[in-house]
């Protein structure tokens, strides 16, 4: 095919399947006023990975998103009226099913829409094969475990996959492009490769590409969702704009020579912005340092940098490139057994000892069972201000978890009817939560995160409308990379800046305070590790918050959720072009999504933790205003 001349432009519409289903429709319907070329969306994460393979191989129920589907289906008529394609990641463990299920809706209302898969990313059989010939240990690339140590039966086995395969399925026609699971940036370089027929060797194309997906998979956190700066979007823009309450959904435009803009829906009133604070903010999410690996290339981040064009218009700048890994990263699955929870509520004085009160009685009740539990967790969310306002206020919760090999040993008379039975026994004002269904034991998965050869992966496009009329669907094979590079295997860090300034005497009369107050920050989850990027709006101040970030400081704001037991550790490097500095908290989040004990279970609110901590802030940073 002969490459476009313009620039693509590629829709954002979902970025979890817990987003709002209307997205995918209002792009398609809004087009003659704000033409799109693709929509990209991605309903995939580790924990719906996890919890699809128990579906495919327990009960043989639907393991791919319904949620794909809401999408999907009020938009149909206008996707085919107007031409626009579609590239989801949303297959998760029956990719071949999600497409039986498109393919009849697209005949029931007529449509000729032509719909394609992607297959080779389920390996469990090479993993197993990998396995027993000693090709390699597989070890947990967050916790070093290999899997033969690993306490767990595999029972699903699911790789990243890069995004030629989309690529290819687009330059033969498809319409709609199904994925099982491709990397979450990996629809944005497919769409991209083929609309401007790349070739595999354009690295520095590909590399914006990625970043350019990165930047719009997650909907809409580029436009304001999920950003620390979000209480100036409350009042929109003053000239219609709809503030907070309805925040738009992203669009990149990508040029012939990987020239990135990312801009926001136009045409109908929705609120957010596009700038390049929401830009630094969704670029340090989940990363893992400057080396931000994909199947298809490699982009390097630490020069990366944005310009705001104009309104809602931020060019990407910066960003270097270098040759895909030889291996991409696999999921592995397991049955972790169940888990159950219960809460109580704790209000006013003495939540502390009312805390341990409670502990102690629920441990003597459960006593007889909880040997056969793997976990028993206490905790105490949130805290009581001194004189409250309001009982609210005043409130703090409880929260007991248990996790146990079977389900028997959580069953109610076991766990939750103890806990609640110990009412009449308790702290003073002791009240229960009534909504018992976290009570009732629910399976877990656990979840081993590796690295498979790409040699390995049979990556194919599926194309059916090529039917040889034998049933021999035609299918086209996606080669791994003709060339890559061994990258070391940890990332570049530095435990302090190369480049200190003096705290105490560079910036002049210091106040204590939230480090929020001026310092942005955004973190997420990557298996058992929560990453936490910050970055501050001026240049003195970086000069003081790339000195004050170091891994010794990051430890001692860490408080608490820091364990001395050597599971723990910290990586850091900084991203001058932006003003920030990136930290990797290595095993934060326990095992991960799908078995860890905190209910910060996604790393989201690492980040707004960091923030409340008080540090001493210059004044005169403070003059300019808090965040």
């Amino acid at each position: 095919m002969l490459a476009r001349n313009r620039p693509i432009r590629i829709a954002g519409a979902s970025g979890s399947a817990s987003d709002r289903r209307h997205a995918t429709a209002s792009f398609a319907r809004n087009y003659p006023n704000d033409p799109i070329d693709v929509i990209i969306s991605d309903y995939m994460s580790e924990y719906n990975m996890a919890t699809a393979a128990g579906k495919r191989v327990q009960d043989n129920t639907a393991a791919f998103e319904l949620s794909f589907l809401e999408s999907l289906q009020p938009a149909l008529d206008d996707l085919a009226r107007y031409g626009i394609r579609i590239a989801v990641n949303a297959g998760a463990a029956d990719v071949e099913g999600l497409y039986a299920v498109v393919q009849g809706m697209v005949r029931e209302r007529g449509l000729a829409l032509k719909v394609a898969w992607i297959s080779g990313d389920e390996v469990l059989p090479a993993i197993t094969q990998t396995l027993s010939l000693g090709k390699s240990h597989l070890k947990n690339i967050y916790t070093g475990q290999a899997l033969a140590d690993w306490s767990f039966e595999p029972i699903y086995a699911q790789a990243y996959l890069g995004g030629l395969g989309i690529a290819a399925a687009f330059a033969n026609g498809a319409d709609i492009v199904l994925c099982g699971r491709v990397s979450d940036a990996s629809p944005v370089i497919g769409a991209a490769y083929w609309w401007h027929n790349w070739g595999r060797h354009e690295l520095d194309k590909l590399a914006n590409a990625l970043v350019a997906g990165h930047m719009i998979e997650c909907s809409n956190y580029v436009c304001g969702g999920n950003f620390t700066g979000f209480k100036s979007l409350e009042n929109g823009d003053g000239h219609g704009a709809a503030g907070w309450s309805d925040i738009g959904y992203p669009i990149a435009e990508i040029s012939a020579a990987g020239e990135v803009v990312i801009t926001k829906q136009s045409g109908i009133s929705t609120g957010g912005v596009v700038t390049v604070d929401t830009c630094t903010s969704q670029l340090l999410y989940e990363i893992q340092g400057p080396w931000y690996f994909n199947s298809d290339v490699t982009a390097i981040l630490d020069g990366i940098y944005f310009e705001q064009l104009s309104t809602n218009r931020v060019a990407v700048r910066g960003v270097k490139a270098g040759l895909p890994p030889p291996t991409t990263k696999v999921g592995i699955t397991a049955r972790g057994g169940y888990q159950a929870q219960a809460s109580y509520f704790m209000v006013g004085l003495d939540i502390p000892a009312k805390a341990r009160m409670l502990e102690a009685q629920i441990r003597q009740l459960l006593a007889p069972h909880s040997k056969n539990f793997t976990v028993l967790d206490f905790s105490v969310l949130g805290s009581v201000p001194d004189d409250p306002k309001d009982q609210n206020s005043a409130t703090a919760t409880f929260r007991i978890l248990a996790q146990a090999p079977e389900e028997e040993h959580l069953a109610p008379t076991r766990f939750v009817k103890l806990i609640f039975d110990n009412i009449m026994q308790g702290y003073p004002g002791a009240t229960f939560d009534l909504d018992m269904r976290q009570g009732v034991a629910k399976p877990v998965f656990e979840y081993h995160v590796t690295l498979l050869p790409q040699t390995e992966v049979k990556h194919q496009a599926h194309l059916p409308w090529l039917d040889d009329n034998n049933n021999n669907n035609k299918t086209l094979d996606i080669g791994p990379p003709p060339a890559t590079k061994s990258w070391p295997s940890q990332q570049p860090s530095q435990p302090a800046t190369a480049h200190p300034a003096n705290l105490a005497t560079d910036f002049g009369p210091t106040t204590r305070g939230p480090l929020g107050w001026i310092v942005h920050a955004r973190s997420g989850d990557k298996g058992s590790d929560a990453n936490c990027g910050f970055w501050v709006r001026h240049e003195d101040e970086y000069a003081w918050l790339r000195t004050l970030l170091s891994t010794e400081k990051a430890q001692e704001l860490l408080g608490g959720e820091w364990r001395e037991d050597g599971t723990m550790s910290i990586e850091r490097f900084e991203l001058p072009e932006l003003r920030g500095v990136h930290l990797l908290f290595r095993n934060l989040l326990d095992r991960g999504v799908g078995v860890t004990r905190t209910v910060d279970f996604l790393g989201k609110n690492v980040a707004e933790y960091l923030r409340a901590r008080w540090v001493e802030i210059p004044v005169r940073f403070l003059g300019r205003g808090k965040l």
